[in-house]
């Protein structure tokens, strides 16, 4: 072969790699650009917006963890889950789902554990406590204890026969709480079914939303002294029902004692607590007003009590709605250490 000829062919071969390395590059710096978008696109879309998958690189066990200590909460006393599920409603109704509910007073504020609706009723701290600690030790400083307190009540209603649905996350925590805003923001248990769809409304959540959220009285208990007065001085409740709870609920006194939202099955999840009210045998005043005879909710309970499939649909909704309220996302408040303090 003559020597033009070898160096012509291997000047051929050099090109011929020069090029192959030039489209393996571009194809490496492609596969890289789409890599970064596809990330980019993760991150656009998660930050300031809640979505169920916000820790699954984060903190992949964060949610087992959550679970596991609910149900073994639940199993150590059942009526916790009604408790958990209780202080997700009254953290999300008080400036927003941000577990201000959680903070300890400090010399600076008062926090919401005092005020009327919360003060001797809301409980369950510890079990939080015991939670964020676990989640502490596998994600220091990842995990919020508002997405805690959402991820907690979810479980709970779930392990006690209730429906599930996708719990959205990427809350963070406020650093101030408001004592006043809680007693404002709560509804009591005396409130009239107006009252009640006014106090919704201004969260944004409908007439359904109210009714069906209100179905979480189907588990838990409540304090003599928030359905004493009904016992004694209301016509809208049956007489029966009304006499056996005197017994324990004296007309002064013992103001700590308990009975069952849910007469027949206060540690589990139906819809059992819609059929109550068709009987008149609510036990707040604000339970039985959902059914009075003249609002627009009589509908719904009739539904709910002889649907519980609607009943289910329409409270998981209704969860989400609600954990969605005024959620801290992106770089505003922070992620606390200790759910009772700021950082």
């Amino acid at each position: 072969m003559p020597l033009s000829s070898s160096v012509s062919d291997i000047m051929c071969l050099l090109r011929l790699a020069y090029c192959k390395r030039e489209v393996f590059n571009m194809a490496s710096n492609y596969s890289l650009v789409l890599l970064f978008l596809v990330f980019a696109g993760t991150f656009l879309e998660t930050e300031g917006k809640l979505t169920p998958t916000f820790y699954s690189f984060k903190c992949p066990k964060a949610l087992s963890i959550v679970q596991e200590e609910v149900v073994a909460a639940i199993k150590n006393e059942t009526r916790i889950g009604a408790s958990l599920l209780r202080l997700h409603f009254h953290d999300c109704f008080v400036n927003g789902c941000d577990a201000s509910v959680l903070l300890d007073d400090t010399s600076s504020f008062v926090g919401e554990k005092t005020a009327a609706p919360n003060n001797n009723s809301i409980r369950g701290f510890e079990v939080v406590d015991h939670i964020k600690a676990k989640l502490e030790k596998a994600c220091p400083g990842v995990v919020s204890c508002a997405d805690l307190l959402a991820l907690a009540a979810r479980d709970s209603v779930v392990y006690l026969g209730g429906p599930s649905w996708k719990v959205r996350l990427g809350r963070r925590d406020s650093t101030t709480a408001s004592r006043s805003a809680a007693n404002t923001s709560i509804p009591p248990p005396t409130s009239n079914i107006s009252s009640l769809i006014s106090n919704f409304a201004a969260q944004n959540l409908s007439l359904r939303d109210l009714v069906a959220l209100s179905g979480s009285h189907t588990i838990g208990l409540a304090r003599c002294t928030l359905f004493r007065s009904r016992i004694y001085n209301e016509s809208t409740i049956d007489a029966a029902f009304a006499k056996s709870l005197q017994g324990s609920c004296p007309r002064s006194g013992n103001d700590d004692n308990l009975a069952s939202l849910d007469l027949q099955t206060p540690t589990h999840f139906d819809n059992l607590y819609y059929k109550n009210l068709l009987k008149a045998k609510g036990l707040l005043h604000s339970d039985q007003e959902l059914f009075n005879g003249t609002s627009s909710a009589d509908k719904l309970v009739k539904i709910y009590a002889n649907n519980t499939f609607a009943f289910f649909k329409h409270f998981s909704k209704a969860m989400v709605k609600m954990g969605n309220i005024e959620p801290l996302t992106g770089s505003q408040g922070e992620i606390r250490t200790n759910c009772r303090k700021v950082n």
